[in-house]
This record gives C-alpha cells, sequence and structure tokens, in this order.
C-alpha cells in the first residue's frame, strides 16, 4: 500500500485511514487490551504516517485521551502519525446518569459533551483536543464536525441562517490555525452531503469526508457531479461508512438507525441486502471487499475511512484494499438494479 498525496496540503497518507470511534466505546465498552490490540494493528498493518480520525465527540475526548495513551505505549513518535480530529463537541462534567450529547450511543463514560460551533469554540475544541491526546501529538487535519446535524436543529429559517453563520465563524478560527501553522489541512466531516456542499461554495477547504453517502446502497448522480467538481479544485475526499454504518454486510444499524425487519418502513433495505448478499454468494464475492472497492471508487477519493473495534479487522480491511471484483460482477449488480446502469467509474 503506497503513500498518496492529500490533495494539496502537501502530506502524504496511505488510502486507508481509520477512524477511532471503538476507542471512545461507541455502542459498549471496549477493554483498554483490545483498544491496544488496535492500534497496534493500525500501527503494523499501514505505512507511515498512519491517519486516525477522531473527535472530541466520541466518547466525549475518550477516543483522543487513549489514542494518544495507546501512541505512546507502542512507540509511535509524532511524525509517524497524522492526526485528523473534527471540532465541535468539548468535554464537559457529567451530572445525569448518562450522557446527554448522544443517548444510547456511548458507553461507560466518565464525562458528557457539550456542542459549540463558534469562532470561539473552534478554538476551545482545538486545544482541548491537544490536551486529551497528551500533549506529545500534533493535530495536521481539522474540521466542523457534523454541521449537517448543527443546521437540522434549526427552529426556523432564521435560526438556520444564525446556525450557519456560526459555522462560518467556526471556519475563520480554523483557517487561522491553518495561517499559524497548527494544521495543514480543513475540512469538513457530514452525513448529509448536501451540507458539505452548501459550506463548499463559501469556504475554501483542503478535504471533505462524506459519511454514509456515497456508497453501494447510495450513489446519486447529483453527488458524483459534486464529487466531480470537488475533485477538479484539487480537493481530497475522504469517504467513510461505506457499509452504511454496518448495515451492508450484515449489522442491525443502517446510518445508525437500528432497523426491525418487522418494520415495513425497513423492508426495502432488508430486502436490497438479501439480493446482495445471494448475488455475492453467487459470483464467489465478499459483500464487505465488493463495499470497499465500490466505496474508493471515484477518482477523486484519496482515502477510505474504516472503524473496527478487532484488530484482526485491519489486515482484514488492508488486505480488501488490493482485491480486484471481477467487471461480470459489477454488471450483475446492474442488471439486478442493485448498482446504477449508468455509473461512470465502475461497471
Amino acid at each position: 500500500m503506497q503513500q498518496v498525496p492529500f490533495g494539496n496540503t502537501g502530506l502524504m497518507t496511505p488510502p486507508l485511514i481509520f477512524g477511532s470511534t471503538a476507542l471512545g466505546n461507541l455502542f459498549q465498552v471496549f477493554s483498554d487490551e483490545s483498544k491496544l490490540a488496535v492500534m497496534r494493528a493500525i500501527v503494523a498493518h499501514l505505512p507511515k504516517p498512519v491517519v486516525i480520525d477522531s473527535a472530541g465527540k466520541y466518547g466525549a475526548g475518550l477516543a483522543l485521551e487513549v489514542m494518544g495513551n495507546c501512541l505512546r505505549e507502542l512507540g509511535v513518535a509524532d511524525d509517524e502519525v497524522i492526526i485528523s480530529n473534527k471540532l465541535a463537541w468539548l468535554r464537559a462534567p457529567l451530572q445525569t446518569p448518562e450522557p446527554t450529547f448522544e443517548p444510547g450511543a456511548w458507553f461507560g463514560l466518565q464525562h458528557d459533551a457539550v456542542q459549540d460551533i463558534s469562532y470561539t469554540g473552534m478554538r476551545q475544541c482545538f486545544e482541548q483536543g491537544l490536551e486529551l491526546l497528551g500533549g506529545d501529538y500534533s493535530t495536521q487535519l481539522i474540521s466542523v464536525h457534523d454541521p449537517d446535524e448543527y443546521l437540522d436543529a434549526a427552529a426556523s429559517p432564521d435560526d438556520r441562517k444564525r446556525r450557519f453563520d456560526d459555522i462560518l465563524a467556526a471556519y475563520a478560527a480554523l483557517r487561522e490555525l491553518k495561517a499559524e501553522g497548527a494544521a495543514k489541512g480543513i475540512g469538513v466531516g457530514a452525513k448529509n452531503w448536501r451540507s458539505i456542499q452548501e459550506i463548499d461554495a463559501q469556504v475554501e477547504l483542503d478535504w471533505v469526508m462524506f459519511a454514509n453517502s456515497y456508497t453501494l446502497y447510495s450513489h446519486p448522480a447529483d453527488l458524483l457531479a459534486f464529487m466531480d467538481s470537488l475533485h477538479a479544485k484539487g480537493v481530497a475526499i475522504i469517504n467513510s461508512a461505506v457499509f452504511n454504518a454496518g448495515f451492508l454486510t450484515g449489522g442491525e444499524f443502517f446510518n445508525y438507525v437500528k432497523l426491525d425487519q418487522n418494520n415495513p418502513q425497513h423492508a426495502e433495505k432488508f430486502a436490497w441486502r438479501e439480493r446482495f448478499f445471494a448475488l455475492c454468494q453467487q459470483h464467489g464475492q465478499t459483500p464487505a471487499e465488493v463495499c470497499i472497492q465500490f466505496g474508493r471508487s471515484h477518482p477523486g477519493i484519496v482515502s477510505l475511512a474504516l472503524s473496527t473495534s478487532k484488530p484482526q479487522r485491519v489486515k482484514t480491511n488492508v488486505d480488501a484494499m488490493s482485491v480486484e471484483i471481477p467487471g461480470a460482477f459489477w454488471v450483475a449488480l446492474q442488471q439486478a438494479g442493485l448498482l446504477a446502469g449508468d455509473h461512470p467509474y465502475i461497471g
């Protein structure tokens, strides 16, 4: 696996980066030993500098804290790792039985988190992130985390405009941090790609991270056109959640919402997956490998971001990056209506 240029930032990164949600105890508590084992596998199987994506929201800062501890224990130097920190949430005292910022998602936490998307908030989030990492590691990539969710919470059009102004103020702070040499690139990570498009129209971005957007299940033509425009400008694209939060490989959650086979509103997704699995079995393909290869098919995609809580999955994901899917299988997916027949980059 070779390093590739990361847009116009001057950084070189692997085509596979790892998310750190498991380090923050997403959906369950993971042991310190298992977290260290995952980090050890990442360092062992990827060319340096490895890239790890995190956020103050992940376990109310726990992911950043654990990451710093693991990197130190493994003897990883600052120049051997590129840390991407998505900024918007500050660690705060836990004053309720469970954290309030995302109930039911994070477990075993000793802190809460509060959102602050503003000029001052970005500065505070950035500094707190460095503190949580333990002072030994820098943050090369920074972004505003989930601006789509922030905008969706607006109570009125005027409130949405105010919130978008907050986002623009946040980017003013990020631009200053980059100008000061504190970071190499500024970007955005969001689940709703339309919000990325809205921000891109007013902010000069170095990179973007799509989540749950460009996947085998969902790859609309207007998204492809936007990705084409980003690629033409030299904006690096990170594609994450290529399994739609695990559903495409057999999980219960689709885009972080738990689905029920007995719910008629969820029936189409289960039917799609059944047909997908049947075709994979018929053609001798592995669903995860198919999703990974589709997820990196657009020429503007510099890296895939994958998360795992299992050390053995790190090498599996690395190996999946070099798997070649036969053209006949893509054609079969198109004929089955599981892949757009006019998709320009695969099939």
